[in-house]
């Protein structure tokens, strides 16, 4: 079978123009074309339709994520190609990729197979430049900070306390923990500072969240950089950063519009990811993409646990967006993974593996179901080694907890592949809910009992302990006024615990909190768990050394 990347590079795309007007109703006007195939939609037009009716929201999840993959942006894709094969006017609102696991140890982040968004090696590289603006606009407020106390510190801010870090979209685990302004007087006041990956920054977050230039500036404004030898905070409005960080941001909050290999429109926008920040494309373009088509189809990142209880809790918690289902994405290498196979063994039939794993994907059915009110389709994105036996297995499973699942087989078929899914879907938005829409938390609690919420509610934890530097942390947070924002959880992907080893459905684990940062821009406090760390490093075998750019200016490898 052909590459992603082969595959991309073999479709025939669609004018952007052609796929605004004739899917969106979008006419050039309102575009800002970036080559032929992408382009942004004018905030300006997307604003004069705010009196448009919202379409259907399908918030695509998965269980908890394995090495072998789940295909959850694979899924999304088939999905929205299958309902628009089917007539209905349909996009897929996503993330865009890092280039850190682009070129680390996740590779290409636009889909699989016959189900991608393209143009692929455009979405996974420099794109439309966003996160490029994004990192300007945040190492421009580190160097207005460092310039500041260079020339007198009239807001007396105390270096010790900066918690600003500079940010570049690269695995680089050297610049964790740096310092900066070595040498002689003239290079600055010395001290210890560090680098974030671009999609942990707070930038990002309030990328994803802002609706405006004016939202946009006032969240600027709001960043909380450190703290002055008195004790106060001190924030980038303080230091006149705002206007400026708005400028080098204002063509980047635009939705990027591009489309599927079937020719679906997709807005690609925004990425910041799920184990360190809240793992939802932005707000402006699920919004816009709810006004201009009658289904929406996005993800939120890793598993359920981490991805849509952030966007439950703070995406939509901020917007007013509520998610009329979603549509868990499962695959039987994934249930067997967790029943307590080996990697290497997947590929063999073990119905007792499917059996045991089923308790990962029970939990993260019963926590959509019980705990946020949303209704549930599993879909079974179904590899070439799994048996019929299986597959129907996930099925019967899924059903004795009253979740209807469908194989698909979007990978190899496109949307073809996964028409039976989207009609299951369709059928399941038409049924009245039976449960009401509900956030794990109320905002009143306060920060430690909305922690504890989460971890006792979502990842079935007995305990939350907290280092002491965190505590003092959170404390000094709530004494300032920030009490009420929401928490965003930091901790691994692979498992309901903060032990990515902890497989399946653990209960009574200890949720160990390390560390505790304030984002008061994006409006939510970040609770960092375990070894989590947000400037990932590159693997032994990073993908970088697969990449290659051919004689005829071909880009190669990137899959």
């Amino acid at each position: 079978m052909l590459s992603d990347i082969e595959i991309a590079n073999a479709a025939t795309l669609r004018p952007i123009t052609e796929v605004a007007s004739e899917s969106l109703g979008i006419e050039a006007d309102h575009l800002v074309p970036y080559g032929h195939f992408k382009a942004k939609v004018d905030p300006v037009y997307l604003t004069s339709l705010a009196n448009r009716p919202l379409g259907r929201l399908i918030l695509v999840t998965a269980l908890s994520p394995t090495p072998p993959g789940e295909g959850k942006t694979t899924t999304s894709v088939g999905l929205t190609d299958a309902l628009h094969g089917m007539g209905h006017r349909a996009i897929a609102c996503l993330r865009e990729p890092s280039m850190g696991p682009v070129f680390g140890m996740k590779g290409g982040a636009a889909g699989g197979g016959y189900s991608q968004v393209v143009p692929m090696t455009d979405i996974n590289l420099h794109f439309t430049g966003d996160f490029a603006a994004i990192a300007a606009a945040n190492n421009l407020l580190a160097a207005l900070i460092d310039n500041h106390v260079h020339h007198g510190n009239e807001l007396d801010i105390d270096v010790r306390s900066v918690t600003w870090k500079r940010v570049l979209d690269t695995n680089d685990r050297a610049l964790r923990e740096v310092v900066v302004g070595l040498g002689s007087p003239i290079n600055g006041f010395p001290r210890e500072d560090g680098f974030d990956i671009v999609v942990a920054s707070e930038l990002m977050a309030i990328f994803c969240l802002t609706e405006s230039w004016a939202d946009l500036k006032r969240r600027l404004g709001d960043i909380v950089i450190g703290y002055s030898r008195a004790g106060t905070p001190v924030t980038a409005r303080d230091l006149g950063a705002a206007g400026a960080m708005a400028v080098l941001l204002r063509d980047a909050i635009a939705p990027n519009l591009v489309q599927t290999l079937e020719g679906a429109p997709a807005f690609v926008h925004g990425g910041p990811f799920a184990n360190i920040a809240h793992g939802c494309s932005s707000v402006m373009a699920t919004r816009a993409g709810l006004r201009l088509a009658d289904y929406v189809v996005t993800e939120a990142g890793f598993g359920a646990d981490l991805g849509a209880e952030k966007f439950v809790d703070i995406k939509c918690r901020m917007s007013g967006l509520r998610p009329d289902i979603a549509v868990v994405v499962a695959t039987v290498r994934a249930l067997k993974y967790h029943g307590g196979v080996a990697l290497a063994d997947l590929d063999t039939e073990d119905l007792g593996a499917v059996e045991a794993g089923m308790a990962n994907l029970r939990r993260h059915l019963h926590n959509l179901r019980e705990v946020h009110g949303i209704p549930c389709v599993v879909a079974v994105n179904r590899f070439p080694a799994d048996t019929d036996a299986e597959v129907t297995r996930v099925v019967e499973l899924s059903e004795a907890c009253g979740v209807t699942a469908y194989p698909a087989t979007h990978f190899s078929d496109g949307g073809l592949g996964a028409q039976d899914l989207g009609k299951c879907v369709l059928q399941a938005l038409d049924e009245a809910a039976t449960s009401e829409f509900s956030f794990t938390y109320p905002d009143e609690l306060s920060l430690t009992e909305k922690v504890e919420a989460v971890a006792t509610r979502i990842y079935a934890a007995g305990r939350v302990t907290w280092d002491s530097k965190a505590r003092k942390r959170l404390a000094r947070i709530e004494r300032d006024g920030y009490g009420g924002l929401p928490v965003c959880i930091a901790k691994t992907q692979y498992s309901f615990s903060t032990d990515p080893t902890l497989l399946g459905a653990p209960t009574g684990h200890e949720l160990r909190v390390r560390e505790v940062r304030l984002s008061a821009g994006a409006g939510f406090v970040v609770v960092v768990c375990g070894d989590m760390m947000t400037m990932p490093g590159l693997p032994s075998h990073p993908a970088a050394s697969r990449i290659d750019l051919a004689d005829d200016g071909t880009i190669i490898g990137l899959s």
